[in-house]
């Protein structure tokens, strides 16, 4: 990927409460938190890197919003990510509400597409793993390939790839 972006710290941390954090301070990024504890470093990890491209493409200090809610190379994946499936997590109504806001579905759609895509037969058994335990934080197979395609072809869109990618149609 290009990027202009200055190097961002990943600190690992034995949290239980959440799997990481990406910190900011306006259009700044401050870290990536990533909890070393729960077997989800991985997908904590690329989570929340998600949440950073997401942030650093497009962000509005009034409004809060990021490129994924508004950029006009996201809106095919919008509406591909519209389709999922809402999985519930454990929690609240505020809780759920969260994890539907548009960044929300981006990272998590973000860190299953690294998955699935990564070449990487270790990565690619866990993302197998959590579809067959049913995780709420990932999609099965057959609901999500639409979606994978959408995500890689908002980086072309954006020009911050640097091959061309074997999409599949």
């Amino acid at each position: 990927m290009r990027s202009d972006l200055a190097p961002v710290p990943v600190r690992p941390t034995a949290t239980i409460s959440e799997a990481g954090a990406y910190r900011f301070r306006r259009k700044d990024p401050i870290d990536v938190r990533v909890s070393r504890l729960g077997g989800r470093v991985a997908l904590g990890f690329l989570h929340e890197l998600g949440h950073l491209l997401d942030h650093q493409v497009y962000y509005d200090r009034k409004s809060r919003t990021w490129a994924s809610a508004v950029h006009v190379a996201f809106e095919p994946w919008r509406a591909a990510a519209a389709v999922l499936e809402r999985r519930p997590l454990p929690g609240g109504r505020g809780r759920q509400r969260y994890f539907q806001a548009t960044h929300e579905v981006w990272a998590r759609c973000y860190a299953q597409t690294v998955l699935l895509r990564s070449g990487d037969s270790l990565l690619e058994r866990q993302l197998t793993k959590l579809q067959g335990d049913d995780d709420p934080h990932v999609w099965p197979a057959e609901q999500f390939e639409t979606v994978a395609v959408e995500v890689e072809r908002v980086f072309e869109r954006l020009g911050l790839t640097q091959l061309t990618l074997p999409l599949a149609a």
